[in-house]
């Protein structure tokens, strides 16, 4: 999945959070969108996501060497992010059927397998709203980490988590996710510190 951006900006009202952004976010390259909190780093994941709609410039989807809608872009990428709640009245079995109907795992991978490999295997039958914020963020994260998907998305990928969930999401990151176009929004080195290029917003300010 290669994506690239041409003049691209965003506004809410009057207030631009950002203009002029042109970048290519190439396949198979891990990138990272560094800003302090209110900067637009979340904006600009969720312009290239499709969640927001941009106001000025030109974002060009290509996969497999085609162009892509921009519409379609779902059935290509997973994203985790702080602002996508889990229904909280599914189980963690219930959350992992229902992404399915969307997004096929990784080859090889089972939900009981993913779960396991998470920690959550004893959680498989506790309903969300039962979920300590850690275990709620792993439950975000797998899903996500294990979409036999070209592009991930991840916005602050380690909230909630403690120091053995960071240690588990740089591993999983690591072992899942560095042969796939990754663009993490963050400004914690522990969360993008696999990334080989670094874009900052208040470049574009």
């Amino acid at each position: 999945m290669t994506i690239s951006l041409n003049n691209v900006g965003k506004r809410f009202n009057y207030d631009w959070i950002f203009r002029g952004v042109t970048h290519t976010f190439s396949e198979g390259q891990q990138y990272a969108i560094l800003g302090h909190n209110g900067s637009g780093k979340s904006t600009l994941l969720q312009v290239i996501s499709g969640h927001l709609h941009h106001n000025e410039g030109k974002l060009v989807y290509t996969h497999d060497g085609a162009a892509l809608e921009q519409e379609y872009l779902f059935r290509h990428s997973a994203i985790a992010a702080p602002y996508l709640e889990l229904v909280e009245e599914f189980t963690l079995q219930e959350i992992f059927d229902f992404h399915q109907t969307f997004k096929r795992f990784i080859p090889g991978f089972k939900p009981g397998q993913i779960m396991e490999a998470v920690g959550l295997e004893k959680a498989v039958n506790k309903q969300v709203r039962n979920f300590s914020s850690g275990m709620k963020q792993r439950a975000k994260l797998a899903p996500a980490i294990f979409s036999d998907v070209p592009l991930l998305l991840l916005d602050e990928p380690c909230t909630n988590l403690d120091a053995e969930g960071v240690a588990l999401y740089q591993r999983l990151i690591a072992e899942h996710a560095m042969q796939r176009t990754v663009i993490v929004s963050s400004n914690d080195p522990d969360e993008y510190n696999f990334c080989q290029q670094l874009l900052r917003i208040t470049d574009y300010k």
